[in-house]
């Protein structure tokens, strides 16, 4: 138990990354029903599918559950106000500020919690009422910032007074041990669950990341200020290219658009973006989400037994 189980009541403090096209209402409902806080992921989504995954989600568990806004999303406001009707028990946010959404939600009674690349959004996030915050390392796979978790983690624990949830880099119960070590209350895991049997994506993104080793991953559009963590393939090769000669944000992300897609949906190994973290190495086979969890958890308390508090 910790102070981000309690806050929510799930039985393990873990989050599961709410992954643009990865993160539907299956993989939510089994992470959930497993004992953590499943993540609907809405992407470049509108507020109509977004209240559709809701439903369906329901239907499948009666654990709480979350949903990931990305605030650059154009239709953020709607999508706001349609978790606000809904009354989701968890919002997490990325690829911006909240505050501006907190006050809404807040009186909707929804947990809200969101991701930071920095000590300096947290502590903006912290002022403007949110209820906890991820500090999610470069380590992790998709959209990331410059500081290593093990940097970020224990700098932000020290800058704020709510609890931390560490993300980037975590996919076994080591992972979720130094975590707590470094002050953190709870882990959020993305890549380990694109290799679970519930996920709803394409077997060759599964596969992916099932051969992949440690230097697996490029972090490709950083020149233009948009940087992703993904597997290497021939379009992280085109991305390299368009930043040795300077090219536009305008071309990289013309170059990017639908490659989300093609990997998850239609499983496009050359031109599709499989967005993983560096840990990808270390996930060596396809599990089902109880087992990720209940192992991770196993090994995380034998290795912190004796170790003191931690949060």
């Amino acid at each position: 138990m910790t102070k981000l189980t309690e806050m929510i009541g799930i039985k393990y403090p873990l989050f599961q990354g709410g992954m643009a096209w990865v993160a539907d209402h299956h993989i939510a409902a089994a992470v959930s029903n497993a004992g953590g806080l499943g993540i609907i992921g809405c992407g470049g989504a509108d507020e109509n599918w977004i209240r559709t995954q809701i439903q369906e989600c329901r239907k499948l568990t009666d654990k709480p559950f979350g949903v990931n806004v990305m605030l650059m999303n154009p239709r953020a406001p709607q999508i706001a106000e349609v978790l606000a009707e809904e009354k989701v028990a968890v919002v997490t946010t990325g690829a911006g500020s909240a505050g501006k959404f907190i006050p809404m939600w807040k009186e909707a009674g929804i947990i809200v919690i969101p991701v930071v690349p920095s000590v300096a959004l947290a502590k903006k996030m912290e002022k403007d009422g949110a209820d906890a915050v991820i500090a999610e390392g470069t380590e992790s796979g998709g959209h990331v910032g410059e500081l290593t978790t093990m940097a970020l983690v224990p700098q932000v624990v020290d800058a704020v007074n709510i609890p931390v949830i560490a993300a980037g880099g975590i996919a076994d119960g080591r992972g979720v041990a130094a975590s707590f070590m470094l002050g953190a209350c709870g882990v959020q895991c993305g890549t380990v669950f694109c290799a679970s049997e519930e996920v709803n994506i394409h077997q060759n993104y599964k596969d992916m990341i099932i051969k992949a080793k440690d230097r697996s991953t490029q972090v490709t559009g950083r020149s233009a200020g948009a940087p992703v963590r993904q597997i290497k393939n021939k379009l992280t090769k085109k991305f390299e290219e368009l930043e040795k000669r300077n090219a536009s944000f305008e071309e990289m992300e013309s170059l990017g658009v639908g490659a989300l897609r093609k990997a998850v949906v239609e499983g496009d190994i050359d031109n599709g973006t499989f967005m993983a973290g560096q840990i990808a190495g270390m996930i060596n086979e396809i599990r089902p989400v109880q087992a990720i969890i209940d192992d991770m958890f196993a090994e995380a308390n034998k290795l912190l037994s004796g170790a003191g508090p931690v949060c």
